[in-house]
Order: structure tokens, then C-alpha cells, then sequence
């Protein structure tokens, strides 16, 4: 059975968000440093859209931190 919205969206998302936060950074300045449009930047964090393997490598750059790191998800 398929769910909507997946255990491990939900985590990227809220990390996402979370990472972008502590580097007090405003969705327009990650989308800049990422390469990417405001909007896409909050469809991520809502859960709304799935990144492809290349915009997660640029938003790990522009959030100077492993890409690993974003999809980090660990289980109960």
C-alpha cells in the first residue's frame, strides 16, 4: 500500500527547512545559492514536490553541508 506522502519526504522536507533555518537563510537566498526558483524551494519544504538527485547536490552546496545529510533518515 502506497502512502501519500512518505515517512522519508516528510523528513527531507523538515530537514530542509530545518538546515536552511540555522543558516538563517530566506527561501529566496537558498534558491539563489541553489540555482532554483523561491517557489520550488517551498514546494520542497511543504512536501509538495521531490527533488531530482541533482537539485538535492545543489542544495546540499548552497547549504554548505554533505548531501547525505538531506537524506538522512533513520528508522524506528
Amino acid at each position: 500500500m502506497k502512502k501519500a506522502k512518505s515517512d522519508e519526504m516528510t523528513c527531507f522536507s523538515l530537514r530542509l527547512r530545518e538546515y536552511r533555518r540555522r543558516l538563517g537563510m530566506s527561501q529566496t537566498e537558498l534558491a539563489a545559492r541553489a540555482s532554483l526558483h523561491r517557489t520550488y524551494i517551498s514546494e520542497l519544504e511543504s512536501g509538495k514536490k521531490n527533488p531530482s538527485l541533482l537539485t538535492l547536490i545543489n542544495l546540499a552546496d548552497a547549504l554548505q553541508m554533505e548531501t547525505w545529510q538531506l537524506l538522512y533518515f533513520e528508522k524506528n
